[in-house]
């Protein structure tokens, strides 16, 4: 059964309860791939695009998408549930909600990038739509560069998807 969602956009006072869930969220991968040097969480609220966050019923904030807007592709750079809420269908709600609001604004395409194997990334973000694409811009190539500097392939495939919308 799918849990009650509310979207809304990020909000001032929401930045540390973001950095939160990011940090509990990342003890996933911590189980998956053990201790990584990767850097800390950073403020999100200094880059370009946007914030949605997902609330549950009790109005506590329990996860939350971040949209780049670069080279005319809104980009999901990050979609984050609280552990203990995952696998209730936020997630889902969210990615539709980052998918309504790039369309919204605009945008023809959402690209993101993710691990291809991992059931809450590849997998996820196949059943609802996207599919593997190769690198379009100058900026997805960055971010390929990153995360051969962060040795994240070495964690397994990573790969870029797309959607167009």
């Amino acid at each position: 059964m799918t849990a009650r969602t509310y979207i809304r956009p990020l909000e001032p006072g929401d930045i540390e309860r973001l950095v939160q869930i990011e940090n509990a969220a990342d003890t996933l991968f911590l189980e998956q791939f053990g201790p990584q040097p990767w850097p800390p969480v950073d403020a999100k609220s200094d880059v370009g695009g946007f914030i949605l966050v997902a609330i549950a019923a009790d109005h506590d904030i329990i996860g939350f998408a971040q949209v780049l807007e670069v080279a005319d592709v809104a980009h999901l750079e990050q979609l984050s549930i609280a552990p203990e809420d995952g696998r209730q269908g936020h997630g889902r709600a969210l990615l539709r909600a980052a998918i309504g609001e790039a369309r919204r604004r605009g945008y023809e395409r959402m690209t993101l990038r993710t691990f291809a194997d991992i059931p809450w990334n590849g997998p996820f973000y196949s059943s609802a739509g996207f599919v593997e694409s190769s690198p379009m811009t100058e900026f997805h190539e960055m971010l390929v560069q990153v995360e051969r500097e962060l040795g994240l392939h070495e964690h397994g495939r990573r790969i870029q998807m797309s959607l167009r919308l």
